[in-house]
């Protein structure tokens, strides 16, 4: 196994370019950008409700207003509030209640099932057919647990950024120039570390593979400085092009769709850069025992796939635990049946040749016409 160096980075930056094209990531970026705008609105409210039985409903719901306003513009967030609002369940019956939890369960995690399907894709991966439905339950599961994971990074994220607007307040008063380069460094720093876990979080459980934490690390941690160079870009692009007002009313959905594409590009880029990382490295990459290497395409009109040289099968142990479980296959006894006076193979009875027949012939007729003579000779003598 190599170790970490430039060159390692750099040819695994080659590589991710090149998958970046064959896998067309952004066809899968459209497809992700679509799911999500469904999907947002219940995410944020699954994510409020549970972090607000900490931090309270409306500090949570105003730190996610200030991040997305930063992000895409105060009229796009405003559209996101709308939204949210738009699927609000309270002051309904309980029958319209249970239904409509259900149905924002569903559609918080649509998004996350997305993402592990095209990471699937880009990583050359897929279930085994006939899986059934207990496949498609564990990846609900996978998705609560990533939107739990969600909601402490943000808690986390909330606690940090309080205790450190509360120290920068107090030292603004004796340096004020050099606290805010500061805490601007400092809240730069934090950002990065939550988004780094993020990623690593996402490589780690959704993909249906086994890779050590090691592996994923260099991965998420270049996927979340390009987020946060994306960041910046996005919102450049978007503050200062016309692109809201290009389509009227739609505007703010559009300015979403723009972010959540953009976004998700940078994601999937980071998912061709941790394989091609890990693969280069000559880490393995073992696929479940409900997952197999797939040579189709990640989308029509993409590259097939071919497992890479290092390719490790499906996870043994769990094959051989499933062979064990497996009954074992009948086996067909046939009764032997003895056929009487066999004869040793090579010896035949033959019937005398019609030949050897004549000629038996032809002798004895010759020796029964020299015994006559003989007597004829006897009698004549006498």
């Amino acid at each position: 196994m190599k170790k970490f160096s430039f060159k390692l980075v750099w040819k695994s930056l080659k590589d991710a370019f090149t998958g970046f094209g064959d896998d067309k990531v952004t066809k899968l970026s459209a497809s992700l950008a679509y799911y999500t705008v469904f999907s947002l609105a219940p995410l944020l409210i699954v994510i409020i409700s549970i972090a607000g039985l900490v931090f309270g409903r409306e500090a949570i719901q105003g730190s996610i207003d200030n991040q997305v306003q930063s992000f895409i513009g105060a009229d796009a967030a405003k559209q996101i509030q709308e939204m949210i609002k738009s699927v609000a369940i309270s002051g309904k019956g309980v029958v319209a209640t249970v239904i409509g939890v259900v149905t924002l369960l569903i559609g918080a995690t649509s998004i996350f099932a997305e993402i592990q399907d095209s990471i699937n894709s880009i990583w050359g991966l897929k279930p085994k057919p006939k899986v059934g439905i207990l496949k498609t339950l564990q990846n609900r599961l996978l998705s609560f647990g990533l939107i739990g994971s969600l909601v402490f990074l943000l808690l986390v994220s909330l606690a940090a950024t309080t205790v450190i607007e509360s120290i920068g307040d107090r030292l603004k008063a004796f340096l004020p120039d050099v606290t805010v380069i500061v805490f601007y460094v400092i809240n730069l720093v934090l950002t990065l570390s939550v988004t780094t876990t993020l990623f690593a979080i996402i490589f780690k459980v959704l993909p249906d593979a086994k890779i050590k934490w090691k592996d994923i690390w260099p991965g998420a941690i270049a996927t979340s400085l390009l987020f946060l160079i994306g960041k910046f870009a996005i919102s450049l692009y978007i503050s200062t092009s016309s692109v809201g007002s290009t389509y009227g009313a739609a505007g703010s959905l559009a300015v979403i769709l723009i972010w959540i594409y953009y976004s998700s590009i940078i994601l999937y880029f980071g998912a061709e850069f941790t394989k091609s990382y890990a693969f280069n490295k000559g880490a393995k990459i073992i696929p479940n025992h409900y997952a197999e290497w797939n040579r189709e395409p990640a989308v029509p009109g993409a590259e097939p796939k071919e497992p890479p040289a290092n390719a490790e099968p499906a996870d043994t142990a769990s094959v051989q635990q499933e062979q064990k479980r497996a009954p074992a296959p009948p086996v067909n006894l046939q009764p032997v049946v003895v056929q009487p006076n066999l004869k040793p193979s090579g010896i035949e009875k033959k019937s005398p040749n019609i030949g050897i027949v004549l000629v038996g012939l032809v002798l004895y007729f010759i020796n029964s016409k020299k015994d006559n003579n003989t007597v004829s000779l006897k009698a004549v003598k006498q």
